[in-house]
């Protein structure tokens, strides 16, 4: 049975990913629903054209992560697509934010990111796809995100490199760097309303970054970032000085 992971499945863009699977491949025969609220899992399986189990995870606890790393075990499932979705993101300097939020976004962004696909990638069949949500925050640091914008910078290095590790076993890894989405990220990271870089940025929407990440992988592109005004924003930030271009782009 081909079947697919969806990684912070229960809301925002990572519920979009599974609205537009099957669509997309509709090959896949069963997706694995991970996210921390069981409730909002089975209300998104209900709504799919295929099969789906719910695993209410938190991936940023070692033992959930251990837990799914044994049902792959145990199923052994061929695994086409895995959606690396989970994170988190929280306005504040690093001086005003509670240690436990910092801990959180590098546990979720960076460590469990890691070991999910550690887990996954032995059941990852030929032609298979890995998609890992990074952000545009990954192209410059970004002063009161400078956690987060340090995080999706290892996002997007770890699937360069990996894409390279997996390169014989035809397998396509893609980071995904859209711009802000409107969805409860911004609300719980603190974001909404307090950033006057955010309310000036155009934003993005959850479906068509979905279905662009789709489209993306598909073609075997390293990246995805949609929106002519982010594609510029990377050019620039390959161009301009990082020390300098900083300034520019506090949050």
């Amino acid at each position: 049975m081909r079947i697919a992971i969806i990684t912070g499945a229960s809301s925002g863009l990572g519920r979009e990913y599974a609205r537009q699977l099957h669509a997309a491949f509709p090959e896949i025969e069963q997706v694995w629903l991970i996210a921390r609220r069981r409730p909002l899992l089975d209300e998104l399986g209900n709504e799919l054209g295929i099969q789906s189990l719910s695993f209410p995870l938190d991936l940023s606890n070692d033992k959930d992560i251990e837990s799914l790393a044994r049902r792959l075990d145990e199923e052994r499932p061929q695994v086409e697509l895995l959606v690396n979705c989970a994170g988190c993101g929280y306005l504040s300097d690093v001086a005003d934010t509670d240690s436990e939020l910092l801990s959180r976004m590098v546990d979720l962004n960076i460590r469990a990111l890691t070991l999910v696909t550690r887990a996954v990638l032995p059941y990852i069949m030929k032609g298979g796809h890995i998609i890992n949500v990074s952000s545009i925050a990954s192209f410059c640091p970004n002063a009161r995100m400078t956690v987060y914008s340090s995080t999706k910078a290892y996002v997007s290095s770890f699937s360069l490199g990996l894409r390279e590790e997996v390169r014989d076993r035809k397998i396509s890894v893609t980071a995904i760097c859209s711009g802000p989405m409107a969805t409860e990220f911004l609300e719980i990271g603190g974001i909404s309303g307090n950033s006057d870089m955010f309310k000036s940025l155009p934003y993005c929407k959850p479906q068509a970054v979905a279905a662009g990440s789709y489209a993306a992988a598909k073609r075997d592109a390293a990246f995805y970032t949609p929106k002519i005004f982010f594609k510029l924003y990377r050019v620039l930030s390959k161009i301009i000085p990082h020390s300098i271009l900083v300034k520019f782009v506090k949050t």
